[in-house]
């Protein structure tokens, strides 16, 4: 088969490679969409691969060509989005549930071969079907959209309250959109780009803030009777919107960090203060599982992507590529901010 095999830093190249051999329980997937992830720019324009060659993606959907022996949920013909986590099943987290906490994972797409190719072999268990109205498109935003949506589990997300998403990227238009779909009273997204907080209020959100405005806190405060929010997701991991989170949270509130950290963060004491005399909850959101494996973030993404109420945007997509020009789409992220949104990979 083709694949787009990364040798070194700035060395992916798209060549005949070895197609995957399933086993018993498994089954081999023919590669339609692929997402590139944040976390796959290091890897290919840093040093951050776990080793050399590797075939990296692991945002992907397809259809089934081929089921092991032993299959039977899965079969030939069907569309299917790629669960990538592999968890040992085995340690006191998997044994619990919590299979994003796994201490012995392995990762399609990072540590074992991934979707940047024309097939993929995946364990039975990590395929999500989905319906002939989702597109190939829609199945590789299943594991943003995931994501998502476990951050709103991890912060207890009941609805009724006001909701304040930090960050207009992909991954924060799901958050708006669950929350949304999980009855919030209103969504706020806030953001630095017009654009991207055009495409949030398309999909949904109920205000837009663009957070350059001098002004901005001071109509939130208008809009929110100075009472601040529910609950709070930070999906940008930057350290304004952090630092903004402990200022949105409302007395009592629930805020989730879904967005990563890359540099060193520093808080005032009285900032940080506020988590005391607000007495909210602050938690984090790492991946996207729970049980049964790989969880209701999966199967909700199915159910509410199928119903039309989970909504896709041409928007969200940056660019659309074909997998032979793989190495096109990584040149784009050499100017930092240039790429707003996914640029998605594909084979015909």
């Amino acid at each position: 088969m083709k694949a787009a095999v990364l040798h070194a830093k700035n060395d992916i190249r798209y060549e005949d490679y070895p197609s995957p051999v399933i086993k018993e329980g498994e089954v081999l997937v023919k590669v339609k969409a692929a997402g590139i992830c944040g976390s796959d720019i290091p890897r290919v324009l840093g040093d951050k691969a776990h080793y050399y060659p590797i075939v990296l993606g692991h945002e992907f959907s397809g259809d089934v060509v081929k089921a092991g022996a032993g299959v039977e949920s899965v079969k030939t013909g069907d569309r299917v989005a790629g669960v990538p986590l592999l968890p040992c099943l085995k340690c006191e987290g998997c044994q619990k549930g919590n299979y994003s906490l796994c201490q012995n994972y392995s990762f399609i797409g990072s540590r074992v071969q991934g979707s940047f190719a024309d097939y993929v072999k995946l364990p039975e268990r990590n395929v999500v079907k989905f319906d002939e109205n989702v597109t190939y498109e829609q199945g590789a935003f299943f594991e943003p959209s995931t994501v998502a949506l476990h951050g709103l589990n991890r912060a207890g997300h009941k609805g009724g309250e006001d909701v304040a998403v930090l960050g207009g990227g992909n991954i924060g238009i799901f958050t708006a959109q669950w929350a949304r779909i999980f009855g919030a009273k209103r969504v706020f997204v806030f953001d630095i780009d017009n654009d991207r907080l055009a495409l949030a209020k398309k999909l949904g959100a109920d205000v837009i803030i663009n957070t350059k405005h001098e002004s901005f806190l001071r109509e939130v405060n208008e809009l929110t009777d100075k009472k601040g929010f529910g609950y709070v997701y930070e999906t940008a991991g930057a350290e304004e919107t952090m630092k903004l989170a402990f200022e949105l949270a409302g007395n009592r509130a629930s805020v989730c960090f879904i967005g990563t950290p890359n540099k060193d963060l520093n808080f005032k004491p009285e900032l940080f203060e506020k988590i005391n005399r607000k007495e909210f909850i602050l938690t984090g959101s790492w991946m996207s599982y729970s049980a049964p494996f790989p969880g209701r973030e999966w199967s909700l993404t199915a159910h509410f992507f199928s119903k039309g109420d989970l909504k896709f945007d041409e928007g969200l997509i940056f660019k659309k590529l074909l997998m032979k020009d793989i190495k096109e789409g990584f040149e784009m992220y050499r100017v930092p901010g240039a790429v707003k949104g996914k640029i998605m990979l594909v084979n015909h």
